[in-house]
């Protein structure tokens, strides 16, 4: 009978370590904290040509974007003032044709750069990929790349 209970007690321990498995996390959403709400706004959609999508606040300040596959770019109006950003912290859209793209940021004098911030030259990564590196009217820096 103790070699029973203890099976039990046991069996009990392997069953809820099954049951208790690692959270899956998935990213949601990225956020850009901006000075001027409609200035933003405008970059991203004339741009990037990302679609608007419906926010809960209606008040103004805030603005979100699609960036596919069910994932939002927030823009919050609010903050005092540009600051300098890191262009190793940036985000990155892919889109199929860099060089067209790069036409468009000349046709818009939006100036651009390669990896190693060299002005108006697309980075030819060693994998293949080509990408360019501009910033967002509050300097946050932004890769477009031809990943696939």
């Amino acid at each position: 009978m103790k070699h029973i209970f203890v099976i039990l007690i046991l069996s009990t321990f392997h069953i809820k370590g099954f049951s208790q498995s690692k959270p899956v996390f998935k990213i949601n959403h990225a956020a850009v904290f901006v000075t001027d709400l409609k200035r933003s706004g405008e970059f991203y959609t004339q741009i990037l040509n990302l679609d608007t999508i419906p926010e809960p606040f209606h008040d103004n300040r805030h603005i979100w974007l699609s960036i596919g596959n069910g994932v939002q770019l927030h823009i919050i109006q609010g903050a005092d003032k540009e600051r300098e950003h890191f262009q190793n912290t940036h985000l990155c859209f892919s889109t199929s044709d860099v060089l067209a793209f790069s036409k468009k940021l000349d046709e818009r004098n939006i100036d651009w750069y390669n990896a190693g911030g060299k002005p108006k030259v697309i980075t030819n990564r060693i994998d293949g990929v080509h990408q360019v590196f501009l910033k967002d009217p509050d300097g946050y820096w932004i890769e477009v790349n031809d990943a696939k």
